[in-house]
């Protein structure tokens, strides 16, 4: 086996001969270019991890049959707990730039046109494999009108692949738990159970929930306004409700994953807002958006798993939840 050399396997003569300050080619001086294109290159490099790891999760979710007590569902919990923390890091990172002032940034700034982060792939690629449709898109205008043909059709065979939000609708409508054949006696539904029980539980004000929970739960009728479907809107709230079982802890956990990214993308969109507004005020960006008014509403849009955050809205005290039948009980806590 041939030895390994730090350097070469990092291969650091490419990337730390990988910054070229425009300014400089200019002839003019700009201190805090260096630190631009550092920022920005290392975020594509974590952009690159996360595709890699969301790929991970979505060839997982892509298999028929998911074991719930699985290695597999243990490692897309934990692989997409890794993608929060990196989402972590990528929202602290902005603190850095921020030592930047704005008479730093314009020292370079009229250089980088029409060069803009709107133009990155990755993250474009990130936002569509997760499930972020292009219906739902803020700016769809020139969301695809400053790339070249090749990175167009990259971003195109990304919205054309099954998202994450997709393939977990599918897992979740292919639960059993809920199965009025399999687990529940005399043809019960849970749901019709507790259903009262939530309507006895709704404060004055709240009685609009009444609806909104049949539509979800109850109703046979696609709701064009929700992307996930009856059944799996059943078994995801029946997971938030029982997550205290065994069988069912890892599911609740991924789950939970899906929002926590949902809500760091939403930190690092608003962090990046009132940066950029700091930073250039009321002036387009560099490749041609309106700026910070195009981060502010893409920051209030694009949430791709707000269906989930939804459902907490439905939740009842643990202590009011109705009995699970016994052989359904024994299967979630692993008995025999």
């Amino acid at each position: 086996m041939k030895p390994v050399y730090y350097s070469e396997y990092l291969q650091l003569d490419k990337i730390l001969n990988a910054q070229e300050e425009e300014s400089k080619k200019n002839g003019v001086r700009a201190d805090d270019e260096m630190l631009f294109i550092i920022i920005h290159q290392s975020y594509e490099l974590w952009f690159k991890q996360i595709l890699h790891e969301v790929g991970i999760v979505r060839e997982t979710f892509m298999k028929q049959n998911i074991e719930d007590n699985s290695s597999d569902m243990h490692n897309a919990v934990h692989r997409m707990k890794r993608v929060s923390i990196i989402l972590q890091m990528l929202v602290d990172k902005l603190s850095i730039l921020e030592t930047m002032t704005p008479l730093d940034f314009l020292d370079f700034r009229d250089f980088l046109r029409p060069a803009s982060g709107f133009q990155s792939i990755q993250f474009k690629i990130m936002e569509a494999l997760l499930g972020l449709p292009f219906d739902k898109r803020f700016g769809q205008q020139y969301y695809l009108s400053q790339l070249n043909s090749a990175d167009v059709n990259r971003v195109k065979d990304a919205e054309n692949s099954v998202s994450l939000f997709t393939l977990v609708d599918q897992w979740l409508s292919r639960m059993p738990f809920l199965d009025k054949q399999t687990y529940w006696q005399n043809d019960n539904d849970f749901f019709e159970s507790y259903r009262q029980i939530y309507l006895d539980s709704l404060q004055e004000g709240e009685k609009q929930n009444v609806e909104s929970f049949d539509n979800l739960f109850m109703h046979n009728e696609i709701n064009p306004e929700r992307r996930l479907g009856k059944q799996a809107n059943r078994s995801a709230l029946f997971i938030m409700l029982f997550r205290d079982y065994p069988l069912l802890n890892a599911p609740y956990q991924f789950i939970n994953s899906l929002l926590d990214v949902d809500e760091l993308l939403a930190q690092w969109r608003y962090r990046h807002m009132n940066m950029v507004q700091r930073m250039i005020g009321r002036r387009i960006g560099t490749g041609g958006s309106t700026g910070a008014h195009y981060l502010k509403a893409a920051a209030d849009s694009h949430y791709v798993f707000k269906e989930f955050a939804d459902l907490t809205s439905f939740l009842i005290q643990r202590n009011k939840l109705p009995a699970l039948p016994a052989n359904l009980a024994k299967v979630l806590g692993y008995s025999v």
